[in-house]
């Protein structure tokens, strides 16, 4: 994998400018994540924000990509991304490759702990509502259990907070809805919290534990940086240099 810090590599801001330039005011206008941020901050509706699908369509688009991992609520950001490409590959001829969505099957969109009809997100003024990656058991447990009971374990249309811990568990033991039920069946739904808290733990503790002793090495996190960059930029570089050639810009 190459590991590296977007902004050191300035490809992906100079490919976002001339892809701005090829998006239109509409189609931006109409990403769900605009307006509801926009809603939410009326007070700081900036241009950034506006814009910000097109650099991810930058960040795909510099390398080629073939498939993007996503969850459901970024297939709005790729599908304007493959607008973009069609538009400038009917401009200009085959530049970029037509990139495709690769959605799992469970965990497409995790919802909110407290709040189950929202997406879950790590914005939310509510620190029970979202599960961070460096939380530590006890503060898992404790999230997991906060949440709303209900009679039984099953998925059904309507029992958000069900159908969410259910999803969670399913993403961290790769059972089944059908299977989940079966296990739980005739259980409480304390025993169901538990097991999900206790999946989510193991799922998350490697991480936490790998991240705690790499992000002491200051030396070796740097040289990782410096390398990825590099790699990155190589390849960051063919495409954005391909791209300036087919728009007209002078090339040095």
């Amino acid at each position: 994998n190459t590991v590296f810090v977007q902004s050191h590599v300035p490809a992906h801001a100079q490919l976002a400018w001339i892809l701005d330039c090829y998006t239109q005011f509409g189609e931006a206008s109409r990403m769900t994540q605009f307006k509801d941020k926009s809603e939410k901050h009326p007070d700081n509706v900036n241009v950034g924000l506006f814009a910000y699908p097109v650099l991810m369509a930058a960040d795909i688009l510099l390398y080629q990509t073939d498939f993007v991992p996503i969850g459901i609520d970024q297939k709005q950001h790729l599908e304007i991304t493959r607008n973009i490409v069609d538009r400038f590959n009917g401009l200009y001829g085959n530049t970029f490759k037509l990139p495709e969505p690769f959605i799992g099957k469970s965990g497409a969109k995790i919802m909110s702990l407290q709040e189950p009809n929202k997406k879950m997100s790590k914005s939310d003024t509510n620190p029970k509502a979202f599960i961070s990656v460096l939380d530590d058991d006890n503060t898992i447990m404790k999230k997991i259990k906060s949440t709303d009971s209900e009679a039984r374990v099953y998925k059904k249309d309507g029992k958000d907070g069900v159908n969410n811990l259910m999803g969670i568990y399913s993403c961290c033991t790769g059972k089944t809805d059908e299977e989940i039920e079966k296990e739980f069946d005739g259980k409480g739904y304390g025993d169901f919290k538990n097991a999900v808290g206790e999946a989510v733990c193991d799922e998350l503790r490697p991480l936490r534990e790998e991240y705690n002793r790499l992000i002491s090495d200051k030396a070796y996190l740097a040289e990782c940086m410096k390398e990825g960059a590099e790699k990155a930029s190589y390849t960051a570089e063919r495409t954005l240099k391909k791209a300036m050639k087919k728009v007209g810009f002078l090339q040095i």
